[in-house]
């Protein structure tokens, strides 16, 4: 069986504490083991990082811009094999797996210019012969970890910025789907970046502590769970380390009266199940506010059943399986647990089987009616194809609803009235936040980011908050006296003069 190694310091490396598999979602079957590093591989890597960081960070940012221009057209020109990549080892459709791709790449579009993001600022004369400026440095070796919904686009939030503004990188994918972060090494070296600028190890939980206790990583950036993110927070800072960690999510689409109805219901559906609902940005529950809530209920339901699942490689799958037996077992289980707590299972898609693929980890489109706040299918983040109905009385109660939430990544609004959505946007405490747009993912130069449970730290990824996070401040005063011009200094503190 095809084994996948770490990358480090520009070459396949072998080891660690031992394998795991890496599983064909649409199959059920086994397809390769992945390597999972221990403390010694993980510290092999930070050191290439970190005797690669002089020269990388000392390069000009002519040189560095040029090689992310390289990089830009090279994920460009390998886009299919990253989707195929994706597909063959999450399982989402491959349509979806190239949206994820070019969503990636424009991070790297971003990154390529950072000359005019890494700017000071210039203040002359700020007293007689004395002048100020600022810059922005790199803070070192940067750690990235990374989860299984998105194996190009997440990293890609992270690691073009970083390196961009002259930090070196180590990434810990997920384990789930490691094979497109090898790919992504090998075409930083094909763009000219030098061994040791971009590392990759795989692993578990061991190779994630080690790196968020190692002594020569500066900054860590991690997505995935809120439990893990709360862990990774805290140990990280701990250790000294400035940490962006974005955990989970349940995002809210609130519809009003005044909305199409129509398209209210084709935009979330499609926000729904994309990806099987493993989206971190996915709409899981809708709040009908008023009287459309049946009607509503019902237009889903049509789109729900609509749906064709299967493979992600087959053109006419719409929606591809979850990533894993366990996944499949747990989404199913949540279903059933509403269901008896009393929520009305409208769509059922638990037990789906699809020709031909008897083994694979499928679970059809979900829609639940009837969830009330206290219910476990309203409070956990469930990760899977599952939509849950929720009613309110107003748009008021609508918001209290969406604000009670611990999670606070996304919200959307669905109406016709343009006061009622800047009410929207102004009251709710949630981060990112679409009207009329189900998925609001803001472009790679605006900041990803949510609000409360959804982010531990103070940054978001990518745009202008990525440049901040991955580099800090210097302020340099001085002054060149010759002559007459030198000034005997006083022993009192120093003022402009």
């Amino acid at each position: 069986m095809r084994v996948i190694e770490h990358w480090i310091d520009g070459a396949s490396v072998s080891g660690g504490e031992g394998f795991e598999v890496v599983w064909q979602p649409a199959t059920g079957s086994p397809q390769a083991r992945v390597a999972l590093a221990g403390p010694a591989e993980v510290n092999r890597a930070v050191e290439a990082a970190a005797k690669a960081f002089g020269a990388w960070s000392d390069m000009s940012l002519a040189r560095r811009t040029r090689i992310m221009f390289k990089l830009r057209d090279l994920v460009e020109r390998h886009e299919d094999d990253l989707a195929r990549l994706i597909t063959a080892e999450h399982g989402k459709t491959l349509d979806d797996a190239r949206g994820e791709v070019v969503r990636g790449r424009e991070v790297v579009e971003f990154a390529c210019g950072i000359p005019h993001l890494l700017k000071g600022a210039y203040s002359d004369q700020v007293s007689t012969g004395v002048d100020s400026f600022s810059l922005r440095a790199p803070l070192g070796v940067c750690a990235g970890i990374s989860p299984f919904n998105f194996p190009v686009m997440v990293p890609m939030w992270m690691h073009p910025i970083a390196i961009a503004c002259g930090n070196t990188f180590v990434l810990k994918p997920s384990e789930r789907d490691p094979s497109a972060a090898n790919l992504i090494a090998a075409l930083y070296a094909d763009a000219g970046l030098p061994d040791g600028v971009f590392n990759v190890v795989h692993g578990d939980r061991t190779a994630v502590d080690a790196l968020l206790s190692h002594p020569d990583v500066a900054a860590v950036s991690f997505v995935g769970s809120t439990p893990i993110a709360e862990h990774v927070h805290r140990t990280a800072s701990a250790a000294g380390k400035r940490v962006q960690a974005l955990g989970g999510a349940k995002n809210h689409a609130v519809v009003l009266p005044d909305a199409d109805l129509a398209d209210a219901a084709r935009q979330i559906a499609a926000a729904a199940y994309g990806s099987a609902g493993q989206r971190c940005m996915a709409i899981s529950a809708v709040v009908a506010v008023g009287d459309i809530a049946d009607r509503l209920v019902q237009a889903l339901a049509e789109q729900a059943k609509a749906i064709v699942v299967g493979p992600g490689e087959n053109p006419a799958s719409q929606m591809g399986p979850v990533v894993t037996a366990q996944a499949r077992d747990r989404i199913q289980a949540a279903v059933s647990a509403a269901q008896q707590a009393g929520a009305s299972v409208v769509v059922d898609g638990r037990g789906l089987s699809v020709d031909g693929h008897p083994d694979g980890f499928f679970v059809g489109p979900c829609l639940l009616d009837g969830v009330t706040p206290d219910m476990a299918a309203y409070r956990d983040e469930i990760f899977g194809p599952v939509l849950i109905v929720l009613r309110a009385g107003d748009l008021d109660e609508a918001v209290a609803l969406v604000n009670a939430n611990p999670y606070g990544n996304g919200t959307a609004l669905f109406t016709a009235g343009g006061a009622a959505a800047r009410a929207f946007v102004r009251r709710v405490t949630v981060g990112m936040i679409g009207v009329n747009v189900p998925v609001p993912v803001p472009m790679a130069y605006h900041s990803f980011g949510g609000w409360k449970a959804s982010l531990f730290g103070d940054v978001h990824v990518h745009g202008a908050e990525g440049v901040a996070f991955y580099t800090r401040g210097k302020v340099v005063t001085s002054r060149w006296p010759e002559g007459a011009d030198a000034v005997r200094p006083g022993l009192q503190f120093p003022t402009a003069h």
